[in-house]
């Protein structure tokens, strides 16, 4: 028990990533999410080459590099077809990128498609909830 205390809380807190819940600082890795078609007025259309996962709302845009480029505005198009629209940070031109430019995010920022095509959301909303309310209960 001696070591939990000594590495615990000055372990965790001294990377002071998470805690905001915000922004956690650069992922460990990335992964391929699409690439560059055109500037839209401030923001980037990316095409996703990703399709059976979508990200969520707001994740951060990376270059291969683990830069920061933006974050995700939109999302549009068909389900195994789509787009998004990035906003790009500050100091980020989307006029500078080229067609095909690569663009990444963090894994643990996306959702699968599952979970938008029709049908899907009722499993789960019935099953887990219901179950464990009803053991919370006794």
């Amino acid at each position: 028990g001696g070591f939990r205390g000594r590495g615990g809380g000055r372990g965790g807190g001294g990377r002071g990533g998470g805690r905001g819940g915000f922004d956690d600082g650069p992922p460990e890795r990335v992964i391929p999410l699409g690439h560059f078609l055109h500037p839209c007025e401030d923001d980037m259309v990316i095409k996703v080459d990703l399709n059976d996962k979508v990200p969520y709302f707001n994740a951060p845009v990376y270059t291969k590099d683990i830069n920061k480029i933006g974050k995700i505005d939109e999302i549009f198009g068909q389900v195994k077809d789509y787009f998004v629209s990035v906003r790009p940070t500050e100091n980020i031109k989307a006029s500078s990128f080229k067609i095909n430019d690569q663009v990444y995010v963090d894994p643990a920022k996306m959702l699968p498609i599952e979970r938008f095509l029709p049908g899907a959301p009722k499993p789960p909303r019935g099953g887990g909830r219901g179950r464990g309310g009803g053991r919370g209960g006794r």
